[in-house]
């Protein structure tokens, strides 16, 4: 019987999903261009090879997002480093000091704490995923744990793939896939815009890709 209401609960109709208002992010300008109008809730995952702009991408994109929400970033690589802190101000982060918070490699555990706890951030950026040490069977349970999250993973790359077979299978389970090469963020999941790519610096990307 509790079976059978649960199979209802789940179920929807066609009217009931198209009648649904998704909460998403009312993205303009080049961000629009890049990934349309993205949902505020789910998982993004971002990957790249060393030297490709990514760590630059993450916190241009924290930035962005602290327009709507509060953002925290979990250094689990770099942590309250000097080269962190040079990135914070090449990046203009004390525009958003209110609005940002840097973890100082704060472990999961910790970190689901403090996620669940009222008036938490709506989003957090865990770089990397390579350091969280999770399988993907431990993914799927942060995941479902914070629902009510935006999570955004940074990858080490292998090739054009995220190194790793979890990484792998977190990147294909994710609703917005971002790969970075060459200073530019391609859109490779679900919310893709007009150009599908964004220039995170613009003359080291028309360089590379030499389309000046």
């Amino acid at each position: 019987m509790g079976e059978s209401r649960t199979f209802d609960r789940n179920a929807k109709g066609v009217r009931e999903i198209l009648s649904t208002k998704f909460e998403t992010f009312p993205f303009a300008d080049e961000w629009y261009d890049a990934f349309g109008n993205p949902e505020r809730r789910g998982v993004w995952f971002i990957w790249g090879n060393s030297g490709s702009g990514k760590t630059t991408f993450a916190m241009q994109l924290a930035k962005k997002l602290c327009e709507y929400e509060r953002v925290a970033l979990n250094s689990l690589e770099e942590g309250a480093s000097l080269t962190m802190r040079n990135t914070l101000i090449r990046c203009g982060m004390m525009d958003v000091n209110k609005r940002f918070i840097l973890l100082d490699r704060e472990n999961l555990e910790q970190l689901s704490i403090r996620l669940k706890k009222q008036k938490s951030p709506g989003v957090v950026i865990i770089d990397s995923f390579q350091y969280t040490m999770m399988s993907y069977r431990d993914y799927i349970s942060f995941k479902e744990q914070h629902r009510n999250k935006l999570l955004i993973f940074i990858s080490h790359a292998d090739g054009k793939m995220p190194n790793g077979r979890a990484a792998k299978s977190v990147m294909y389970d994710a609703d917005l896939k971002i790969y970075v090469e060459g200073f530019r963020a391609f859109s490779k999941g679900r919310f893709i815009g007009p150009t599908e790519h964004y220039d995170i610096y613009k003359p080291k990307a028309q360089e590379y890709w030499g389309d000046r």
